[in-house]
């Protein structure tokens, strides 16, 4: 059984038992679960079932880590760059993308 959802303008094909990092979002800090509820489409293999935009009642129930707070993972540092030509002007700035690592526990159709 797989599902497809939406998190943050992004979707994801998700599988009970997989483990993805998705766009941090506010969950309290001693929370255990977090449910996604933007569910576009189930399939459990035979049955395949498509929402107009989402399905009503549909949702996947996701877990952390250990805590919320524990879960929170970086990405790679990336250094944009910025240049004004023949002006010599140049800007160098860091950013590193925070994401929530979480587990999907079930599908619920």
């Amino acid at each position: 059984m797989y599902a497809v959802i939406e998190q943050g303008s992004k979707q994801y094909k998700v599988a009970e038992g997989d483990r993805l990092n998705i766009d941090l979002t506010d969950v309290a800090p001693d929370a255990e679960t977090i449910e996604l509820e933007k569910v576009l489409l189930v399939s459990d293999g035979e049955d395949v079932k498509i929402g107009t935009p989402y399905l009503e009642g549909a949702k996947v129930i996701a877990s952390f880590k250990s805590t919320a707070e524990d879960a929170v993972v970086k990405d790679k540092k990336l250094y944009p760059t910025y240049r004004r030509r023949r002006k010599n002007s140049r800007r160098r700035i860091g950013h590193r993308q925070r994401y929530l690592q979480v587990t999907i526990d079930k599908i619920e159709a």
